[in-house]
């Protein structure tokens, strides 16, 4: 399942591309993989949780705003295997441990547990931040005192800088280029999690947006901050 979320064409079929039985199993597993993204889009916003104060990513898409300065070119994404150990987002102040996480039993992915407001979850059967594909990341909005993780995620600009930390000591550098909000009625799992641009080693962070609904006891919408990698170090 790795490999065909991984794949910057939206599904790797098997080497050569031997086979329509192959193609098939190659589009359902990712129309499932898809299915269940859509689902925890819509439901991840059913949070136990809710500030009296709108989440930041109570506004409306922000995109690419006209006269924003040049972005830097993509750089080519990094060799080998490496898991994410902290995510930080310096013009927010945030420097947050990461975890694996996967899908749950309905297929959806499991955001981290809601006592830990300050982690942020990476979708382990995924892509490796750094490596070509989209790589996905989740965090909380708000817990019921305080405001949590990705509080302000919605208000990143293009341009602005986000870095994961790897456990092979190198560090991936992504270029904010976009950042939308999606209703939960008009949520789109590919244009949140697919890849912008062929081969490029991207990253999505993905929480809680809109306002949130007292009675349903959920958020009406997704943030979805879009970077793409443009320097590595060590």
């Amino acid at each position: 399942m790795s490999d065909r979320f991984a794949d910057p064409e939206g599904g790797r079929a098997p080497r050569g591309r031997r086979s329509g039985t192959g193609r098939l199993l190659t589009g359902v597993t990712w129309a499932v993989l898809l299915l269940g993204l859509w689902l925890w889009g819509r439901e991840v916003t059913a949070v136990r949780h809710g500030l009296s104060v709108p989440a930041t990513g109570d506004v409306a898409a922000v995109g690419r705003p006209p006269g924003t300065a040049e972005l830097p070119p993509a750089v080519r994404p990094l060799p080998g295997a490496a898991r994410p150990q902290r995510l930080d987002v310096p013009g927010l102040g945030v420097q947050a441990p990461v975890v694996a996480r996967g899908l749950d039993a309905r297929g959806a992915l499991d955001p981290p547990p809601f006592d830990q407001p300050g982690v942020v979850g990476w979708y382990a059967a995924g892509v490796q931040p750094g490596a070509a594909g989209t790589a996905l990341m989740v965090g909380h909005v708000d817990t019921d005192t305080r405001p949590a993780v990705f509080f302000r995620i919605g208000s990143l600009r293009p341009g602005e800088t986000v870095r994961v930390i790897r456990d092979d000591g190198r560090v991936a550098e992504f270029t904010v280029d976009d950042v939308r909000t999606l209703t939960r009625e008009d949520f789109d799992a590919r244009l949140a999690y697919g890849p912008r641009e062929p081969g490029r080693a991207e990253l999505r962070l993905v929480t809680c947006g809109g306002t949130f609904d007292r009675a349903s006891r959920s958020y009406t919408a997704n943030v979805i901050v879009s970077a793409y990698l443009t320097g590595t170090g060590l």
